[in-house]
């Protein structure tokens, strides 16, 4: 029997979690679960929701511990007055870029939750939020470890994140150097974007793809290809990163019939197309991911809009791979308008090809992480 088959005492702590919509929740889930279906371990520590949460224990046959309710309130940001308002966003832009508030509040929870726990294999911490790492760095004892192993998993750096537009206070770098410098390895989905992480812990960096569960994906849709054309996004959109309204602004321009449909939560870069695009095109909110799938799979084509295809990790890639639909990726600014028009057309000759699929199947990340438990 290898190392690697031997079963494991695994530790996975992380605010996002089922029932959660995000692509953090899916990667701390989807590991649980395939952790768990090996036959190892598994301790969950999280804000435990006991409505859905222990069934899933009784399901995976994992625990999953309670760190709390989160220690402090969002601002509430429902109020009538103009001015209150504006005070409200600015309090809340502040509070999120001095102190990291409302998040800061999980490096105390996790800290006081760590405390005393010890004699684990393996322990992975998933961010963001970054005080999940934080508070894991300050419960960390060398003398007494939490786990012989600990894998500090990031979907992207804090201080280093290159599509921000006001950098972080310089004094975050020392709680990002902390878990840095406790952790064995931190884990990033695309090693190209080691170069924004301090140089000084690269040797630790490693490349752990997003996990996704390959099986029983509901794709059995069959598109009409004789009828109104329909293509879909989904994910998060950001103003000049991930940005639609390029894009949007093309298909005002276009005679053809057609339905766009968006699902999104930032729902205020599209909303000021809905009166010129009308019945064209749909906003939904988030839904869980198999149902997702299963709606996107009874499109034409499917649309992902590239914010740095050098470093951006595929995530809604893979679950667009998994639709068996073809993918239109474009640049939200400078994009071929006749790409756009042959897929109208329904000619998906220059469709996005992904590379390399099994790398993203959890029975692969999970083996990925295994192999790093010293």
């Amino acid at each position: 029997m290898s190392e690697i088959d031997v079963k494991k005492k695994i530790i996975i702590v992380s605010r996002s979690f089922f029932p959660q919509i995000s692509p953090r929740s899916f990667r701390t889930t989807e590991l649980v679960k395939e952790f768990s279906r090996l036959g190892h371990s598994v301790t969950l520590y999280t804000s435990k929701n006991n409505s859905s949460h222990i069934e899933f224990e009784k399901e995976y046959g994992v625990t999953i511990v309670d760190i709390g309710k989160p220690m402090f309130k969002e601002v509430n940001m429902n109020v009538n007055n103009k001015f209150l308002l504006l005070y409200k966003k600015l309090l809340r832009r502040g509070l999120l870029w001095l102190a990291e508030y409302p998040d800061i509040g999980l490096m105390f929870q996790m800290k006081k939750a760590l405390k005393n726990v010890s004699g684990y294999d393996l322990l992975i911490s998933i961010a963001a939020p970054h005080p999940v790492h934080w508070g894991t760095a300050w419960a960390w004892n060398k003398n007494k470890k939490i786990a012989s192993t600990w894998i500090a998993d990031c979907g992207d750096p804090y201080m280093g994140v290159p599509y921000e537009k006001y950098k972080k206070p310089f004094y975050f770098k020392w709680l990002e150097k902390s878990f840095c410098k406790n952790a064995d390895y931190v884990a990033i989905t695309n090693i190209n974007m080691k170069q924004n992480y301090y140089s000084e812990f690269h040797n630790k960096i490693i490349e752990i793809p997003q996990g996704f569960q390959f099986d029983n994906i509901n794709t059995n849709a069959i598109p009409d290809e004789k009828g109104v054309i329909k293509f879909a996004f989904a994910g998060t959109l950001m103003k000049d990163v991930r940005d639609p309204q390029k894009f949007l602004n093309y298909l005002t321009k276009i005679n053809i019939p057609f339905k766009f449909k968006i699902y999104t939560k930032q729902t205020h870069l599209v909303e000021p197309y809905l009166k010129v695009l009308k019945d064209k095109i749909e906003i939904s909110d988030y839904i869980p991911r198999d149902k997702l799938i299963a709606e996107l799979s009874k499109m034409d084509f499917l649309v992902n809009f590239e914010y740095d295809p050098f470093t951006q990790s595929p995530s809604k890639l893979i679950d667009y791979y998994l639709t068996g639909r073809p993918i239109l990726s474009l640049e939200s600014k400078n994009f071929d308008e006749k790409l756009i028009d042959e897929f109208l057309k329904r000619d998906y000759s220059r469709k996005f090809e992904l590379i390399d699929i099994q790398k993203y199947n959890i029975k692969n990340v999970a083996q990925k992480f295994l192999e790093h438990i010293k």
